[in-house]
């Protein structure tokens, strides 16, 4: 099984893959946007790989960093959730985003990732519950509402503000979760004032 791979980008394939030179090999791998937009022909790549084997197709799907393939695993290790799913949900919210989201129990946030509607959403929260690595939520009652919260408030001043669904999912998929949701907001108006600049 391939765990990794370390080698020169030749080109990005389509919205979603890299074409990956290593020794003389080209591997196709699928990334997640996010890790796509670190990947530029020419460079020097070391992705953490999920080598995923059917009885049609050996796929690989490549990771710039090692939580995203953790959590990727635990995702597809999930009822109803296959690799292209869980590239959806990476897609939309990172590893940390997605522990806040689970540990706050916001629906909202999980039907932002295309094809999750509200059901599965409610279903995703209860089931990926037992299997994230979830903090312990002990230090006092303003401590329970923590990322997923703030998640939520920005989503929704954003929505206020006018953004449409594909720039509020856009934004939140970049912006760092951090412990001031102020700070959030203005680092997801920044993000999306440079795209339409």
């Amino acid at each position: 099984m391939i765990g990794s791979l370390r080698g020169t980008v030749i080109e990005r394939v389509g919205g979603d893959s890299v074409l990956l030179d290593v020794g003389g090999v080209g591997y196709v791998v699928h990334v997640t946007p996010r890790t796509l937009g670190e990947l530029e022909p020419t460079s020097t790549a070391f992705l953490h790989v999920h080598h995923h084997v059917r009885e049609d197709a050996q796929l690989l799907y490549g990771f710039a960093r090692r939580d995203e393939r953790r959590t990727f695993q635990v995702l597809i290790e999930t009822h109803g959730i296959g690799p292209t799913m869980a590239m959806a949900i990476l897609a939309t919210h990172s590893p940390h985003a997605l522990v806040d989201i689970v540990a706050g129990g916001d629906v909202s946030a999980l039907t932002l990732v295309p094809g999750v509607g509200k059901k599965t959403a409610e279903r995703l929260l209860v089931e990926l519950r037992d299997k994230l690595d979830l903090p312990v939520l002990d230090t006092g009652a303003s401590d329970v509402a923590t990322g997923g919260g703030r998640i939520a408030d920005v989503r929704d001043a954003l929505t206020a503000l006018g953004y449409s669904p594909d720039d509020v999912r856009q934004a939140m998929r970049d912006v760092a979760v951090v412990d001031d949701a102020e700070k959030m907001l203005r680092d997801a108006l920044s993000l999306l004032g440079a795209r339409r600049a």
